[in-house]
Protein backbone atom coordinates (compact mmCIF):
# COMPACT_ATOMS: atom_id res chain seq x y z
CA UNK A 1 0.00 0.00 0.00
CA UNK A 2 1.21 3.46 -1.03
CA UNK A 3 0.26 6.92 0.54
CA UNK A 4 -0.37 9.27 -2.50
CA UNK A 5 0.25 13.12 -1.69
CA UNK A 6 -3.87 13.78 -1.75
CA UNK A 7 -4.50 11.27 1.05
CA UNK A 8 -5.74 8.03 -0.87
CA UNK A 9 -3.46 4.84 -0.07
CA UNK A 10 -3.11 2.81 -2.80
CA UNK A 11 -2.54 -1.04 -4.00
CA UNK A 12 0.40 -1.02 -5.67
CA UNK A 13 2.90 -4.01 -7.29
CA UNK A 14 6.27 -3.39 -8.65
CA UNK A 15 7.92 -6.08 -10.90
CA UNK A 16 11.45 -5.93 -12.85
CA UNK A 17 14.06 -3.59 -12.10
CA UNK A 18 15.74 -0.70 -13.32
CA UNK A 19 15.24 1.76 -16.22
CA UNK A 20 13.18 2.39 -17.44
CA UNK A 21 10.27 2.59 -15.37
CA UNK A 22 6.54 2.17 -16.42
CA UNK A 23 3.44 2.41 -14.59
CA UNK A 24 0.06 0.71 -15.61
CA UNK A 25 -3.37 1.60 -15.19
CA UNK A 26 -6.01 -0.64 -15.55
CA UNK A 27 -9.14 -0.08 -16.99
CA UNK A 28 -13.00 -0.13 -15.37
CA UNK A 29 -13.27 -2.88 -13.52
CA UNK A 30 -10.16 -4.08 -13.82
CA UNK A 31 -7.42 -5.28 -11.57
CA UNK A 32 -3.70 -5.76 -11.74
CA UNK A 33 -3.39 -9.23 -12.83
CA UNK A 34 -5.45 -8.72 -15.70
CA UNK A 35 -3.19 -5.95 -17.00
CA UNK A 36 0.67 -7.48 -15.93
CA UNK A 37 0.19 -9.65 -19.42
CA UNK A 38 0.74 -6.46 -21.28
CA UNK A 39 4.47 -5.49 -19.09
CA UNK A 40 5.75 -9.33 -19.86
CA UNK A 41 8.21 -8.85 -21.80
CA UNK A 42 8.61 -4.88 -21.00
CA UNK A 43 12.15 -4.21 -19.76
CA UNK A 44 13.10 -2.44 -16.32
CA UNK A 45 10.97 -1.44 -13.29
CA UNK A 46 7.11 -2.38 -14.04
CA UNK A 47 4.75 -0.60 -11.75
CA UNK A 48 0.86 -1.65 -11.39
CA UNK A 49 -1.67 -0.53 -9.16
CA UNK A 50 -5.32 -0.36 -8.80
CA UNK A 51 -7.03 2.61 -8.83
CA UNK A 52 -9.50 3.84 -6.08
CA UNK A 53 -12.59 2.07 -5.81
CA UNK A 54 -10.76 -1.13 -7.09
CA UNK A 55 -8.58 -3.99 -5.20
CA UNK A 56 -7.45 -3.15 -1.74
CA UNK A 57 -7.28 1.21 -2.69
CA UNK A 58 -9.32 3.28 -0.62
CA UNK A 59 -12.89 4.29 -1.75
CA UNK A 60 -12.96 8.32 -1.14
CA UNK A 61 -15.88 10.09 -1.35
CA UNK A 62 -17.91 10.21 -4.34
CA UNK A 63 -18.51 11.08 -7.04
CA UNK A 64 -15.09 11.12 -8.75
CA UNK A 65 -14.31 12.05 -11.94
CA UNK A 66 -11.61 11.21 -14.63
CA UNK A 67 -9.61 14.55 -13.11
CA UNK A 68 -9.57 12.53 -9.79
CA UNK A 69 -8.19 9.28 -11.98
CA UNK A 70 -5.35 11.69 -13.76
CA UNK A 71 -4.11 12.65 -10.58
CA UNK A 72 -3.80 9.51 -8.98
CA UNK A 73 -1.96 8.10 -12.42
CA UNK A 74 -0.05 11.38 -11.68
CA UNK A 75 0.68 10.50 -8.37
CA UNK A 76 1.92 6.82 -8.46
CA UNK A 77 4.05 7.95 -11.57
CA UNK A 78 5.91 10.68 -9.48
CA UNK A 79 6.56 8.46 -6.50
CA UNK A 80 7.51 5.61 -8.49
CA UNK A 81 9.94 7.80 -10.81
CA UNK A 82 7.85 6.37 -14.06
CA UNK A 83 9.13 7.84 -17.41
CA UNK A 84 6.62 5.60 -19.30
CA UNK A 85 2.78 4.78 -18.98
CA UNK A 86 0.43 1.87 -20.24
CA UNK A 87 -3.30 2.83 -20.13
CA UNK A 88 -5.97 0.26 -20.33
CA UNK A 89 -9.74 1.44 -21.52
CA UNK A 90 -10.16 3.44 -18.62
CA UNK A 91 -6.80 4.04 -17.83
CA UNK A 92 -6.19 4.76 -21.35
CA UNK A 93 -8.82 7.69 -21.13
CA UNK A 94 -7.33 8.53 -17.09
CA UNK A 95 -3.87 8.85 -19.39
CA UNK A 96 -5.00 11.16 -22.11
CA UNK A 97 -6.56 13.44 -19.18
CA UNK A 98 -3.25 13.37 -17.72
CA UNK A 99 -1.05 14.04 -20.81
CA UNK A 100 -3.64 17.38 -22.08
CA UNK A 101 -2.36 18.61 -19.02
CA UNK A 102 1.07 17.49 -18.77
CA UNK A 103 2.18 17.11 -22.37
CA UNK A 104 6.07 16.34 -21.08
CA UNK A 105 5.38 14.26 -18.58
CA UNK A 106 6.00 10.91 -20.14
CA UNK A 107 8.26 10.08 -22.82
CA UNK A 108 6.45 7.23 -24.13
CA UNK A 109 2.96 5.47 -23.99
CA UNK A 110 1.19 2.51 -24.95
CA UNK A 111 -3.00 3.07 -25.06
CA UNK A 112 -4.20 -0.78 -25.04
CA UNK A 113 -8.20 -0.18 -26.05
CA UNK A 114 -8.88 3.16 -24.84
CA UNK A 115 -12.45 4.13 -23.40
CA UNK A 116 -14.19 6.86 -25.12
CA UNK A 117 -13.07 10.69 -24.03
CA UNK A 118 -16.26 12.33 -24.28
CA UNK A 119 -17.85 10.64 -21.26
CA UNK A 120 -20.50 8.26 -23.58
CA UNK A 121 -19.96 4.51 -22.84
CA UNK A 122 -21.30 1.96 -25.34
CA UNK A 123 -24.63 0.22 -23.97
CA UNK A 124 -22.96 -2.70 -23.97
CA UNK A 125 -19.88 -1.41 -21.74
CA UNK A 126 -22.56 0.19 -19.28
CA UNK A 127 -24.61 -3.23 -18.81
CA UNK A 128 -21.43 -5.01 -18.13
CA UNK A 129 -20.75 -2.77 -14.74
CA UNK A 130 -23.97 -2.94 -13.76
CA UNK A 131 -24.24 -6.60 -13.97
CA UNK A 132 -20.73 -6.78 -12.57
CA UNK A 133 -21.59 -4.71 -9.33
CA UNK A 134 -24.76 -6.24 -8.85
CA UNK A 135 -22.93 -9.68 -8.72
CA UNK A 136 -20.19 -8.20 -6.24
CA UNK A 137 -22.78 -7.01 -4.02
CA UNK A 138 -24.96 -9.99 -3.86
CA UNK A 139 -21.25 -11.97 -2.77
CA UNK A 140 -22.47 -14.90 -4.22
CA UNK A 141 -19.45 -16.56 -5.93
CA UNK A 142 -21.54 -18.51 -8.32
CA UNK A 143 -23.35 -14.52 -9.55
CA UNK A 144 -19.60 -12.57 -9.65
CA UNK A 145 -18.73 -15.99 -11.53
CA UNK A 146 -21.45 -15.65 -14.18
CA UNK A 147 -20.97 -12.17 -14.53
CA UNK A 148 -17.07 -12.55 -15.21
CA UNK A 149 -17.41 -15.56 -17.73
CA UNK A 150 -20.02 -13.44 -19.89
CA UNK A 151 -16.50 -11.18 -20.40
CA UNK A 152 -14.71 -13.93 -21.37
CA UNK A 153 -14.41 -15.44 -25.38
CA UNK A 154 -16.45 -18.78 -25.92
CA UNK A 155 -13.59 -20.23 -26.89
CA UNK A 156 -11.26 -20.07 -23.34
CA UNK A 157 -14.42 -20.61 -21.11
CA UNK A 158 -13.83 -24.36 -20.67
CA UNK A 159 -10.04 -24.19 -20.57
CA UNK A 160 -7.75 -24.72 -18.27
CA UNK A 161 -6.65 -21.13 -18.90
CA UNK A 162 -10.31 -19.75 -18.77
CA UNK A 163 -11.04 -22.19 -15.32
CA UNK A 164 -7.61 -20.33 -13.70
CA UNK A 165 -8.67 -17.12 -14.99
CA UNK A 166 -12.25 -17.06 -13.38
CA UNK A 167 -11.44 -18.58 -10.07
CA UNK A 168 -8.65 -15.77 -9.64
CA UNK A 169 -10.92 -13.57 -10.37
CA UNK A 170 -14.40 -14.37 -8.78
CA UNK A 171 -12.02 -14.88 -5.70
CA UNK A 172 -10.27 -11.02 -5.96
CA UNK A 173 -13.70 -9.70 -6.72
CA UNK A 174 -14.74 -11.28 -3.33
CA UNK A 175 -12.11 -10.42 -1.05
CA UNK A 176 -11.66 -7.32 -1.89
CA UNK A 177 -15.00 -5.83 -4.22
CA UNK A 178 -16.06 -3.15 -6.16
CA UNK A 179 -16.57 0.30 -5.27
CA UNK A 180 -20.19 1.78 -6.61
CA UNK A 181 -18.93 4.95 -7.24
CA UNK A 182 -16.87 4.18 -9.92
CA UNK A 183 -19.24 4.53 -12.37
CA UNK A 184 -19.66 8.16 -11.64
CA UNK A 185 -16.15 8.81 -13.33
CA UNK A 186 -18.36 8.87 -16.59
CA UNK A 187 -20.51 11.68 -15.63
CA UNK A 188 -18.42 13.51 -17.51
CA UNK A 189 -15.78 13.20 -20.38
CA UNK A 190 -12.62 12.03 -19.76
CA UNK A 191 -11.23 14.90 -21.85
CA UNK A 192 -13.52 18.01 -23.38
CA UNK A 193 -11.14 19.24 -25.08
CA UNK A 194 -9.73 16.60 -27.55
CA UNK A 195 -7.24 18.66 -29.32
CA UNK A 196 -5.35 19.02 -26.35
CA UNK A 197 -3.40 15.75 -26.92
CA UNK A 198 -1.97 17.45 -29.95
CA UNK A 199 0.76 18.85 -27.31
CA UNK A 200 2.02 15.56 -26.48
CA UNK A 201 6.04 15.51 -26.08
CA UNK A 202 6.34 11.92 -26.67
CA UNK A 203 6.06 8.79 -28.37
CA UNK A 204 2.45 6.88 -28.33
CA UNK A 205 1.31 3.68 -29.93
CA UNK A 206 -2.44 3.17 -29.76
CA UNK A 207 -4.17 -0.46 -29.75
CA UNK A 208 -7.37 -0.98 -31.22
CA UNK A 209 -9.38 -3.98 -32.39
CA UNK A 210 -12.24 -4.62 -34.50
CA UNK A 211 -15.53 -6.27 -33.26
CA UNK A 212 -15.07 -5.09 -29.93
CA UNK A 213 -18.71 -3.72 -28.83
CA UNK A 214 -17.70 -1.81 -25.77
CA UNK A 215 -14.22 -0.74 -27.30
CA UNK A 216 -14.82 0.82 -31.19
CA UNK A 217 -11.65 0.78 -33.55
CA UNK A 218 -13.15 4.39 -34.19
CA UNK A 219 -11.46 5.62 -30.85
CA UNK A 220 -8.38 4.10 -31.59
CA UNK A 221 -7.91 5.72 -34.46
CA UNK A 222 -9.32 9.08 -33.22
CA UNK A 223 -6.92 9.56 -30.62
CA UNK A 224 -4.25 8.73 -33.02
CA UNK A 225 -5.00 10.79 -35.05
CA UNK A 226 -4.74 13.53 -32.09
CA UNK A 227 -1.63 12.44 -30.59
CA UNK A 228 1.80 13.48 -32.66
CA UNK A 229 3.64 10.63 -34.49
CA UNK A 230 1.87 8.10 -32.71
CA UNK A 231 1.88 4.52 -34.10
CA UNK A 232 -1.54 3.19 -34.66
CA UNK A 233 -1.82 -1.26 -34.29
CA UNK A 234 -5.77 -2.19 -35.02
CA UNK A 235 -6.27 -5.88 -34.47
CA UNK A 236 -8.86 -8.45 -36.83
CA UNK A 237 -10.50 -9.69 -34.11
CA UNK A 238 -11.61 -8.39 -30.37
CA UNK A 239 -10.17 -10.70 -26.79
CA UNK A 240 -6.79 -9.71 -28.25
CA UNK A 241 -5.36 -10.75 -24.71
CA UNK A 242 -6.76 -14.00 -24.96
CA UNK A 243 -6.74 -14.64 -29.06
CA UNK A 244 -3.19 -12.81 -29.67
CA UNK A 245 -1.50 -12.79 -26.48
CA UNK A 246 1.50 -13.57 -27.60
CA UNK A 247 1.64 -11.00 -30.55
CA UNK A 248 0.16 -8.00 -28.31
CA UNK A 249 3.06 -8.25 -25.42
CA UNK A 250 5.81 -8.25 -28.61
CA UNK A 251 4.23 -5.10 -29.93
CA UNK A 252 3.87 -3.58 -26.64
CA UNK A 253 7.19 -4.47 -25.60
CA UNK A 254 9.33 -3.39 -29.15
CA UNK A 255 7.79 -0.46 -28.74
CA UNK A 256 8.72 0.47 -24.72
CA UNK A 257 12.11 -0.97 -24.99
CA UNK A 258 13.17 0.73 -28.19
CA UNK A 259 16.30 3.07 -27.49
Amino acid sequence: MVTLPSGVRVEQLTTGAGDPITVFAHGLAGDISGTRPLGSAVAGRRVFFHFRGHGRTDVPPGPWSFADLAADLLAVADLSGATRAVGVSMGAAALCRLLAESPDRFERVVLYLPAPLDGVRAAASVQRLERLLASVESGEAAMIADAVEREMPPSVRNTPAGWSYLRQRVEQLQRDGLAPEIASVWSAPALAEETLLKEFRGRALVIGCLGDETHPASWAERIADLLPEADLEVYDHPAVLWSNRAALRTRVSSFLNES
